[in-house]
């Protein structure tokens, strides 16, 4: 294949805009941020999980407590219903008042025993708010640390597409002046050599695998018309010559 030194020369003006474009692609995939993201993701999830385990928790001891609450006011004023019978007079009974002291006795037990079990509660509760505090504290600094990281995400994103919005722009117009033929086995090498179908050749070096070329594949080069395609026996790129190759 032949075309014009010139055109030749455009390859490499395409080639450092596509290596520019690979390389924002690949800041664009590697953004630490992403990963940062994640990992506050990750941990947040965790976060409200416990958050909603502990208000769980926290909403079952209120109803045990709640309960128990019950339960006490009803033996109080069962107790106290009893003890104005006892004090009324009315029963004269002994062996009535017999049992009604006792009956008074036994709730009196019995109120202590569950205010004792409200207490208990109202302690486990006082546990459980604290740890749920902690957990709703922890639970917000990570979304606004995840915020915080998605929003340096997002000023990188977009700080990278103004930079390949206006490269893509610039390269259409550079690939427009390569001849189709030309722009053909550039892509197609380009695809099979890691992004670089075009290199410079510098001080008789290919400047696509770095190495330097053997004399006789110098003597080849400086024989081709200017017009001829060069391509590197090394990584088999297409070998742009310039009036820094050392021919």
């Amino acid at each position: 294949m032949n075309a014009a030194p010139a055109d030749q020369l455009r390859l490499l003006d395409l080639q450092a805009l596509d290596s520019r474009l690979d390389r924002l692609a690949h800041r664009r995939r590697t953004l630490p941020e992403h990963e940062e993201i994640d990992r506050l993701g990750s941990r947040l999830a965790t976060l409200r999980d416990l958050v909603v385990a502990a208000e769980t928790e926290d909403s079952d001891a209120a109803r045990e407590q709640t309960k128990a609450e019950q339960d006490v006011d009803q033996v109080r004023s069962r107790a106290e219903r009893d003890q104005q019978r006892l004090d009324s007079g009315r029963i004269t009974s002994p062996k009535e008042l017999e049992n009604l002291q006792h009956e008074i006795t036994s709730l009196a037990k019995r109120q202590g025993d569950l205010e004792e079990v409200v207490l208990e509660i109202m302690e486990r509760r006082d546990e459980i708010q604290t740890r749920l505090a902690g957990l709703v504290e922890e639970r917000d600094a990570a979304q606004a640390e995840r915020d915080t990281a998605t929003a340096r995400r997002d000023a990188a994103l977009a700080e990278i597409e103004t930079e390949s919005a206006g490269d893509t722009k610039q390269r259409g117009v550079v690939a427009a002046a390569v001849p189709a033929e030309l722009l053909k086995l550039y892509e197609k090498i380009r695809e099979q050599q890691h992004g670089v179908g075009a290199a410079a050749l510098y001080q008789r070096r290919c400047e696509g695998c770095r190495l330097e070329l053997g004399i006789t594949d110098l003597n080849a080069i400086r024989a081709a018309a200017p017009d001829t395609i060069v391509r590197c026996d090394n990584c088999r790129r297409i070998l742009v010559r310039t009036a820094e190759s050392g021919l």
